[in-house]
């Protein structure tokens, strides 16, 4: 994990898991109760990951009042026009006019946006909240479900900031598909729950650990990190090749293999789900489903995804 602070780790189920116990840690420790997330932000479908959520629907919708004590405010998205000083100063206005910071358990962000739409949280605003964290004495928990384990060209997406998170969540990839979690932090703060605060009935089971540690090694026999920047580069380069023939398209992101391109109406210049769809509805019709994949299959996913592309972008 980043940083070279002492560390202790929980094992748990899942990301949802992982995330409740977090802020379980963070208010133990802290002995406040506030805690917040960003709009756009995934951090699962349990009730206090749904709150925590930064996205209505469909994750909200439907399923009454949310877990209490959470606020949100934009996270920055320079093509969306949310700078980083208008995100910083919507939290200062949010301890002036909603929540003391004194209050504030935890601040809790992707490191990398996933549901969200794959926005990286720019350095310096991670920069600024470890700064304003430090100030107010609030913990900063970095939520890698989606972002960990060499995704993102890196062991983890905090990798690529300058600044370590107090608390770290993981999933999905850990254990290569086992249901297996965790939360990992400085020892002390997950030393602050009373004994049998914390557990669950499957949390570190035997057969999950040792696939996370195959999962381990494969990442660092083969090289994983290296390999998803070159993938990422490949897809990242084609799809740069097609912005003049593709106008829609309105941006190419993600570090490593954690990559997007967004899609804009040629005539309003807003974003267009529509047109997204109808590439990943082309695509489908051609065969192209992404999960793992070789070389050769990557090449071929990359010639099917430039030609729904331009067809859907043409109309031919």
């Amino acid at each position: 994990m980043p940083d070279n602070f002492q560390k202790k780790t929980l094992f748990v189920t899942t990301g949802a898991e992982a995330v409740e116990n977090a802020v379980k840690i963070a208010r133990a420790a802290t002995g406040r109760s506030a805690v917040i997330a960003f709009s756009g932000g995934f951090h699962g479908r349990t009730f206090m990951g749904m709150a925590l959520t930064g996205k209505v629907v469909p994750y909200k919708i439907g399923f009454g009042a949310m877990a209490g004590d959470v606020f949100h405010v934009p996270f920055p998205v320079e093509l969306h026009g949310v700078s980083v000083d208008q995100s910083l100063a919507a939290l200062k206005k949010l301890f002036a006019a909603d929540v003391d910071p004194q209050r504030v358990a935890a601040i809790i962000l992707e490191p990398v946006q996933g549901e969200g739409g794959f926005y990286p949280a720019p350095v310096a605003f991670m920069k600024a909240l470890r700064e304003l964290c430090d100030q107010h004495g609030i913990l900063l928990i970095a939520d890698e479900v989606q972002t960990g384990f060499a995704r993102t060209g890196r062991m983890f997406a905090m990798d690529h900031h300058e600044v370590a998170a107090d608390l770290t969540t993981m999933a999905k990839s850990l254990a290569g598909g086992f249901p297996l979690a965790a939360v990992t932090g400085r020892s002390e703060v997950m030393d602050a729950p009373g004994p049998g605060g914390l557990g669950g009935t499957y949390g570190g089971n035997p057969l999950g650990i040792a696939a996370a540690h195959a999962v381990l090694d494969v990442i660092a026999d083969e090289d994983l990190c290296s390999r998803a920047n070159q993938l990422g580069g490949r897809l990242k380069q084609r799809l740069e090749s097609l912005r003049e023939k593709v106008p829609e398209t309105a941006d190419i992101r993600g570090p490593g293999f954690m990559n997007a391109v967004e899609f804009n109406d040629r005539t309003t210049g807003l974003p267009s789900a529509d047109f997204a769809n109808k590439v990943r509805l082309t695509a489908l019709d051609k065969g192209l489903i992404l999960l793992t994949i070789q070389d050769e299959v990557f090449g071929e996913a990359l010639d099917i995804l430039e030609t729904s592309m331009l067809e859907a972008s043409t109309g031919k």
